[in-house]
């Protein structure tokens, strides 16, 4: 097994909470390094979307996320090459972490082959007719140029039965194999592999013992946050991740609410995406420091507060909660722009606190102040 220092990323573990268990550390890059537990907001098509790079980046984010599917077929990954990769493409000079690509295949297309050479597919947005492979997929994110590429895998419906989750996992785990073959920039680039298996112990064990074996810089744990209760998420993360070697990260994806982000870092993860927050705040929902604000709501016309009294945002140190419902109101862009960078922001500081936290070994007394205050309790978690 070689130094995890020989990789082109890899993690630095800095402390462990006396109180919790909960890791502090720091993730190394080819663009730089970045604290952990953290949070990655997403940038889809190679945006945030209202966002500018440079917003973004004054906001305290070190790394984001794209999306080899979408930037695939639209602009097509020639010509993000050719602008110089995607760092320069979308004028971004952190880290960048690139999913597979499989997760779209699942689940934007109806009409789909799995085989043992890849999937064919339709294009959503065209249907014409495609075909991605894990030899495909690398050189995508090969010609993407991100720091950390994902290995191409199934995310399998989470409710299937057991047999057909096992072949999943053993594709995935052959997948993964032609994924490092496949691999070109090993200076410049790293590839996590992704631990499947549902809610399956066997199989969850039988994924991270066949990737353990492939020794990648760092592991994600997939096919969570599809739809399963969150306390079965978090049976499965207890599960999952004392199998992952403790010098390389963990990556649980697709997790962005408040109190999910809290669990998966006393169950020892480190690094969080999800499109939660730019979502939500396009429809008007804010989270801020006492619970959630859907600003939209009529009661807000006449408050002329911040969003959140406790928040340094450009938006809550700008403009009020009764103007920000008459933007939307008035379907105008600005609504969005603004509830965004308040939700990005209150996140990426959420986890700057939590990070503080592990340092004065006192994560759970954070979280129960942080839950008290927010509204949130385990009858009520979805109470973001």
């Amino acid at each position: 097994m070689r130094d995890v220092k020989e990789n082109a990323v890899w993690y630095e573990h800095i402390k462990t909470c006396k109180q919790s268990g909960a890791r502090l550390g720091i993730v190394h890059t080819p663009h730089g390094s970045f604290e952990t537990p953290v949070f990655m907001p997403v940038g889809t098509q190679a945006t945030v979307k209202a966002m500018s790079p440079e917003e973004v980046k004054g906001m305290g984010a070190d790394i984001i996320l794209s999306n080899t599917y979408h930037l695939w077929l639209r602009p097509g990954e020639e010509i993000v090459e050719k602008a110089g990769g995607l760092h320069k493409f979308m004028n971004w000079d952190g880290s960048i972490l690139t999913d597979s690509g499989g997760f779209q295949v699942f689940s934007l297309s109806e009409m789909r082959k799995i085989e043992e050479e890849g999937v064919h597919f339709k294009n959503h947005l065209s249907g014409e007719k495609l075909f991605l492979s894990p030899e495909k997929a690398m050189h995508i994110q090969n010609a993407l140029g991100s720091d950390i590429m994902m290995a191409f895998d199934e995310c399998p419906d989470y409710n299937h039965d057991y047999k057909y989750i096992r072949q999943s996992v053993e594709r995935t785990s052959r997948w993964a194999e032609r994924c490092l073959e496949a691999h070109k920039n090993l200076k410049t680039q790293s590839i996590f592999g992704i631990v499947q298996g549902a809610g399956f112990n066997d199989l969850r064990e039988q994924s991270a013992k066949d990737l353990v074996s492939m020794d990648f810089p760092g592991y994600a744990i997939g096919g969570l946050s599809v739809g399963e209760p969150k306390h079965e998420m978090y049976r499965v993360l207890e599960h999952v991740t004392p199998l992952l070697p403790a010098n390389k990260a963990r990556y649980l994806m697709g997790v962005g609410s408040p109190d999910a982000l809290f669990e998966g870092v006393l169950r020892g993860v480190d690094m969080f995406d999800c499109v939660l927050p730019t979502r939500i705040a396009r429809n008007g929902t804010c989270m801020t420091s006492e619970g959630r604000v859907v600003v939209k709501n009529a009661k807000y016309a006449e408050d002329f507060t911040p969003l959140d009294p406790e928040c340094s945002c450009y938006c809550c140190k700008n403009y009020t909660r009764a103007y920000l419902r008459h933007l939307f109101k008035a379907d105008e862009i600005f609504g969005a722009r603004l509830a965004t960078t308040h939700n990005i922001h209150f996140l990426i500081n959420m986890m700057k606190d939590i990070r503080q936290a592990i340092r004065e070994d006192r994560l759970l007394d954070f979280k129960e102040e942080f839950f008290e205050k927010y509204g949130l309790n385990q009858e009520n978690p979805k109470n973001f």
